[in-house]
């Protein structure tokens, strides 16, 4: 799926927001300034959020709950990951039970990544646009590409 600039993927974003169920995982794929972080802007504004949204490079994680959003998120950025290891001290399995998961760098995961888990690919399509491919799981079926 081809997006035209930032405008149309945060609005890409809040429509996704709307097939987010609590246990859901998403991937997020893309070099720096690729437009991870404008998509979950976009999914978050959809889910209710109201207010500003960084990107977690620093903190590493970043939560949005009830009632400022309809489902738990943690937006999760593990760029400054150097070893798989390092994330079995997140708890990202546990905090995903309840909540959206949203993780950007997903490949500094490794094995740990779950096979149930939306994968997101975005790469550049010219100066402001993007290409979005998809690569859905059993759990996403129905849900996408009907977005």
């Amino acid at each position: 799926m081809r997006l035209a600039g930032p405008e149309a993927m945060a609005a890409f974003g809040e429509r996704m927001a709307q097939a987010l169920r609590p246990g859901d995982a998403i991937a997020l794929f893309g070099d720096l300034g690729a437009g991870k972080t404008t998509l979950v802007r976009g999914m978050l504004y959809g889910l209710g959020w109201d207010g500003d949204v960084a990107s977690p490079t620093f903190p590493i994680m970043l939560g949005y709950e009830a009632p400022d959003v309809r489902i738990p998120v943690w937006h999760v950025d593990l760029y400054r990951i150097e070893e798989p290891g390092e994330l079995e001290e997140l708890g990202l399995d546990e905090l995903r039970q309840d909540a959206v998961m949203l993780v950007e760098w997903p490949e500094r995961m490794g094995d740990w990544l779950w096979p149930d888990c939306l994968r997101l690919v975005i790469e550049p399509d010219g100066p402001d646009a993007r290409l979005l491919t998809a690569t859905c799981p059993p759990a996403w079926e129905g849900r996408w590409p009907t977005i």
